[in-house]
């Protein structure tokens, strides 16, 4: 598992490269990515890939919150490259490949999976982001002085 995550996290930081984060952030993002994937292994492991994919997204969004008011910056800097790890592309990739092989079984399910962790993921950002600005700016004061 530790090597999944260093790699979520050397993903997550080429994401946040390719993306045009300022350099100053590229570990903060890479450790957001991580702690997303982390998440989602462990989850992963005790119930299904939507459910997973739901807790991995509530961290991951939380923490670009946070890192948004304490380094006041915008939240799409963490948000767009920690939910990278987390986008269910093999899951699409597989989709498409059963419907070109005909394998009309496969594909439905395996796209069905693909569609049941992109709204976990959605529906994830929903949730933290109805979360009052408040809670991170108390959050921030933790570790920074915010008038």
């Amino acid at each position: 598992m530790i090597l999944q995550v260093c790699a979520a996290m050397v993903g997550t930081i080429a994401f946040s490269l390719l993306f045009g984060v300022p350099g100053k952030y590229y570990i903060r993002c890479g450790l957001i990515g991580g702690a997303g994937w982390a998440v989602y292994v462990l989850a992963a492991g005790h119930g299904s890939g939507a459910g997973a994919s739901f807790a991995a997204t509530v961290v991951v969004i939380f923490l670009s919150r946070a890192a948004a008011v304490i380094n006041r910056c915008p939240v799409t800097i963490f948000l767009i490259s920690g939910i990278f790890p987390l986008v269910p592309g093999a899951g699409i990739y597989w989709t498409v490949y059963y419907l070109v092989t005909e394998q009309l079984k496969l594909a439905v399910y395996t796209g069905y999976e693909a569609v049941k962790a992109a709204v976990a993921i959605v529906l994830g950002i929903v949730f933290v982001f109805e979360l009052p600005q408040g809670i991170f700016r108390q959050i921030a004061k933790a570790f920074i002085k915010i008038p």
